[in-house]
């Protein structure tokens, strides 16, 4: 399955956020978390990722720091602000409400569906 472009740049903040509210990480790990977390549909790119990072810490939702692995390889952290995790408690606030929607409106089509009100209305692949 393809997930839209976008529907993945509106996803990208809050599971950045998300992401990083459960521990500090770096570009490599968070794109991991992120495949482990969607079941492998959401497969994000290095190109896709620190534009993101790029501009929650342009807006004071996280902050980077370098640090060297036990590799010896320098990496940049990245951990969320108090800002952040205001932005991701509204974030979340706002995706649940998207939820709830499209909840209920599978759920009316379903009905609908079985009781013939839209028999003649092709329900679009995916539903």
């Amino acid at each position: 399955m393809e997930i839209n472009k976008d529907l993945i740049a509106a996803s990208s903040t809050p599971i950045v956020l998300g992401i990083l509210a459960e521990g500090d990480s770096y570009g490599y790990a968070i794109i991991k978390r992120v495949r482990e977390l969607s079941g492998g549909h959401l497969e994000w790119t290095d190109g896709m990722l620190y534009p993101v990072l790029h501009r929650l810490e342009r807006l004071g939702y996280v902050e980077a720091r370098w640090e060297v692995a036990e590799s010896g390889r320098r990496r940049k952290y990245y951990r969320i602000t108090s800002r952040g995790r205001a932005q991701l408690a509204e974030e979340r606030r706002q995706w649940q409400a998207v939820d709830e929607t499209l909840r209920g409106l599978w759920s009316a089509l379903s009905i609908a569906i079985r009781y013939g009100d839209v028999a003649s209305t092709p329900v679009p692949q995916g539903v």
